[in-house]
C-alpha cells in the first residue's frame, strides 16, 4: 500500500513540474507578445533616432528576459534531475531490502524452487545494479537528454517493480 502511496506522489510530483513547465513557457510568451506591443505603440509616437534608440533598449531587455529565463528553466531542469535521482535511488534501496529479503525466504524452498528463485533473483540483483549505475551515471551537463533519460529510466523501474510484484507468482 505504501508503494502505492509512494507511486501516486511521485506521478502528482511530476505533473506539478510539468504544469510550472507549462506556465513558465506561457509567462515568457505573454512577456514577448506585451514587450512587442509596448514596442509598436512607442515606436508610432517617436522620431527615427528615437525609435533606433527605443529599440535598442528593447533588445537589450529583451535578451536579458531570456537570459533569466533560461537560467530559471535549466535550473527547474536540475532540480527534477535531483529530485527524480532522490526517488529513484530510494525505489532502488527498496528493492535491495526486498531481494534480502527474498533470499532469505527461498532457504525454506526445496532444492528445485530455490534454484529457479536464485536465477531469478540474481538477475532482478544485476538489473538493479544496472539502473543504480545508469542514474549514477547521468549528470547536468546531459539536460537535453533528460525527458528521453526519464522515460527510459523510468520505465524499466516499472519493469523492476513488477518484477518484485510478480515474484512468488511463479511457484
Amino acid at each position: 500500500m505504501t508503494r502505492l502511496f509512494k507511486r501516486i506522489q511521485h506521478l502528482i510530483a511530476l505533473k506539478i513540474m510539468n504544469i510550472k513547465t507549462i506556465k513558465m513557457k506561457k509567462t515568457i510568451f505573454t512577456l514577448a507578445v506585451t514587450m512587442v506591443i509596448a514596442g509598436a505603440m512607442i515606436t508610432g509616437c517617436q522620431s527615427s533616432a528615437e525609435k533606433v534608440e527605443s529599440a535598442q533598449d528593447k533588445v537589450k531587455t529583451a535578451e536579458d528576459n531570456v537570459t533569466v529565463a533560461n537560467q530559471e528553466l535549466n535550473q527547474a531542469i536540475k532540480d527534477s534531475i535531483r529530485q527524480f535521482k532522490k526517488e529513484s535511488e530510494e525505489q532502488i534501496t527498496a528493492y535491495d531490502k526486498s531481494i534480502a529479503e527474498f533470499k532469505v525466504k527461498i532457504k525454506t524452498e526445496n532444492k528445485e524452487n530455490r534454484a529457479r528463485y536464485e536465477k531469478r533473483l540474481a538477475e532482478m540483483e544485476q538489473q538493479n545494479r544496472e539502473m543504480k549505475r545508469r542514474l549514477e551515471d547521468f549528470n547536468d551537463d546531459r539536460m537535453g537528454e533528460w525527458d528521453t533519460f526519464r522515460a527510459r529510466f523510468k520505465h524499466d523501474m516499472e519493469a523492476q517493480g513488477k518484477a518484485f510484484h510478480d515474484f512468488w507468482s511463479g511457484r
